[in-house]
């Protein structure tokens, strides 16, 4: 089979690697899929790095989630059957960029019928860890105001559509016109472009000077402080990443003085800790696309063979949206 590999650690477009393989075999517990579809995750970027938290040995292939046909059972496997379209997170260091991948059954997912193979693909880490962000962690609640940082982006663009869901006001911070775009297509009330307007200020005329009530930041540095200057009495900010690269050193005398909660969120930890929460999730986010409340709005179908150049743009942030490679 073919797939792509990280032999050593570097940007993503210097070290993936279009390769020959053999092909995988599936071990008790687990299923092998054929891919049909893998979004670019900005977490796969940080893997070509060797910057991700999860460091699998080398040679790897890179793609954290995806969507696929089962064609083959491990021992033990009960959940799923041969020709099932499932979704959820491949098994490293075999990931989904490649033909062919082994998945545990505890991180495969029926796929929602409502959503094509390219949309159900990117179902899972960027909604999942919006819907914990938004209903777990802070509770977001209907007539409130969600401020998203990087809402063009996987997990943001999933936290503007939840928010929406959910009955919130949803102010979207991008940065460029085409983002922008994108942003108002998902559906914020109100996108600011960090580039030419003063976040603080126009979060602060949108909400009369209340600020925002919940702020999901997967960017970090810079967008965190200007967070912490325009969130509302006993305001939320879910901590998701740090894209922007810096990671903030918060003043906790200033969350006292202000009574605000900052909450982080570590998705993958539920896995170890509540697999039950994650299973419940994906019934909900099943419920909610077939409703048409959420549908991820992909801008980029892409063939295998330019995981490198796309990987490589989403690394340097020129994308726009969610970037899909469908073998």
């Amino acid at each position: 089979m073919k797939a792509w590999r990280v032999n050593e650690l570097g940007e993503p477009r210097d070290v993936l690697r279009l390769e020959e393989v053999v092909d995988l075999v599936p071990g008790p517990g687990q299923l092998m899929v054929r891919v049909l579809a893998a979004p670019a995750n900005f977490p796969d970027v940080l893997l070509c790095r060797g910057e991700y938290q999860i460091k699998p040995p080398l040679p790897f292939t890179p793609g954290v989630e995806l969507c696929g046909e089962v064609v083959a059972l491990g021992d033990g496997v009960n959940r799923f059957a041969v020709g099932d379209r499932v979704i959820g997170n491949p098994s490293l260091p075999g990931g989904g960029f490649a033909e062919l991948a082994v998945m545990e059954e505890a991180n495969t997912f029926p796929a929602p019928a409502s959503l094509d193979d390219a949309e159900a693909s990117a179902l899972s880490i960027g909604y999942q860890t919006g819907w914990f962000a938004l209903h777990r962690r802070t509770q977001l609640r209907p007539g409130e105001t969600l401020l998203v940082h990087a809402a063009a982006g996987g997990v943001g663009s999933a936290a503007v559509q939840l928010g929406k869901a959910a009955g919130a006001r949803v102010i979207g911070v991008v940065g460029g016109p085409d983002k922008a775009e994108y942003c108002r297509r998902l559906g914020a009330d109100l996108v600011i472009d960090r580039h030419t307007e003063d976040i603080v200020a126009a979060v602060k005329d949108f909400t009369g000077g209340r600020g925002a009530d919940v702020v999901f930041d997967p960017v970090g540095g810079d967008a965190y402080t200007k967070s912490t200057k325009c969130i509302a009495f006993e305001g939320r900010i879910i901590v998701i990443g740090f894209a922007g690269g810096t990671i903030p050193q918060p003043a906790l005398n200033h969350a006292l003085i202000k009574n605000y909660s900052i909450i982080g969120l570590h998705w993958g930890l539920y896995k170890a800790y509540n697999q039950q929460a994650i299973d419940d999730c994906h019934v909900e986010l099943t419920r909610l696309a077939a409703e048409g409340a959420i549908k991820p709005l992909i801008s980029e179908r892409l063939a295998l063979a330019e995981v490198a150049d796309g990987l490589g743009r989403l690394g340097d942030g020129t994308t726009v949206g969610r970037i899909v490679f469908q073998p």
